[in-house]
Formats: C-alpha cells, sequence, structure tokens
C-alpha cells in the first residue's frame, strides 16, 4: 500500500506543488529569453518606435547636421546643431514663412543658417528659440525626447507635420 491507504497510489503532495512551481520558473524563462533576443535583433529602446527619428547626439556639432525623413511618398529633413552655450537645438530644415514655395530650407554659412528662398539668415543660437517669421519650424521639448545619448522625434509628430515639406525640392 501506498502513502494513500490505497493500493497502488502515492501521495502526490508536494511534488505536484514543484512541478508547478518549475513549470511557472520555466515559462517566465522563456519569456525573459524572448524579450531579450527581440531587444537584441531589433535594437529598439523601451519607447522608441521603428519610424521615430533618433538622433545620436554624439554626431551633431556647431557644423548643422540634417537627417532625412520621408514620411509615406513626401520626403523631410530635421536639423540639429549645438548651440553656444552647448545645448542641441532641433528644427524642420523648412522656413516658417517660404515652405511652401519649394526652396524654402536652409543651409549654414558660417553661424548662420541661410534661407534657400528668400535669404533671410538666422543665427545657429535662435534655432528652436525665435518663433515666427523667416526661420526655421522649431522642434519643441514637448514634441521630441532625449537622454544624454540621443533625442528622439516620434513618428506621429513627424506625420503630423509632413504637409511644410510637401512642396520642398
Amino acid at each position: 500500500m501506498g502513502k494513500t491507504g490505497q493500493p497502488g497510489k502515492k501521495a502526490q503532495g508536494n511534488s505536484g506543488v514543484r512541478k508547478k512551481v518549475s513549470a511557472a520558473v520555466c515559462a517566465v524563462a522563456v519569456i525573459i529569453a524572448v524579450f531579450v533576443v527581440v531587444k537584441q535583433l531589433t535594437g529598439n529602446d523601451a519607447g522608441i518606435q521603428s519610424g521615430d527619428l533618433v538622433i545620436p547626439k554624439s554626431e551633431v556639432s556647431e557644423t548643422a547636421r540634417f537627417y532625412p525623413y520621408q514620411a509615406g511618398k513626401t520626403r523631410m529633413e530635421v536639423l540639429a546643431v549645438k548651440a553656444s552655450d552647448g545645448t542641441i537645438r532641433t528644427a524642420f530644415n523648412t522656413c516658417q514663412v517660404c515652405f511652401d514655395s519649394g526652396r524654402g530650407y536652409y543651409k549654414q554659412e558660417g553661424d548662420e543658417l541661410v534661407c534657400q528662398n528668400c535669404g533671410n539668415r538666422f543665427l545657429l543660437d535662435h534655432v528652436e528659440r525665435v518663433r515666427g517669421g523667416c526661420n526655421p519650424v522649431p522642434i519643441l521639448k514637448e514634441n521630441k525626447t532625449e537622454d544624454h545619448e540621443k533625442i528622439v522625434i516620434p513618428q506621429v509628430f513627424l506625420e503630423a507635420n509632413k504637409g511644410l515639406f510637401e512642396d520642398w525640392r
């Protein structure tokens, strides 16, 4: 007779609980392993979506850097530059006034950005700080996230502003 008092039956007691705990531990281990592999394959940090624009801060200097972005059929560009106070500023590479001309974009000359449509000159230190008028369309803090390594501009924000580039040449 087994411990249960019935012939041929063994007490399950603790061994049944151990099997259930072991199965749960294995399931958790598999979930963690899958998460780690997916993270390594995609290279995504938490919160970054595949359509977001990621600007590594290590690439940004006093020379404006232009980051292309494709929103459907619309080509866009974001500029990033380090201001004289060391902060990194971002804006769309299109003029708030001249954007619909198709030539309302900027090229850097010294410490200024020059609109290729009207010739207006705009100090690099004013990027993201001055709004309105003939200057680059700022991308403000509430429209991006950043940490010590990168700036992330969400796809939804970029898509919402693609109209600024529909006539861009």
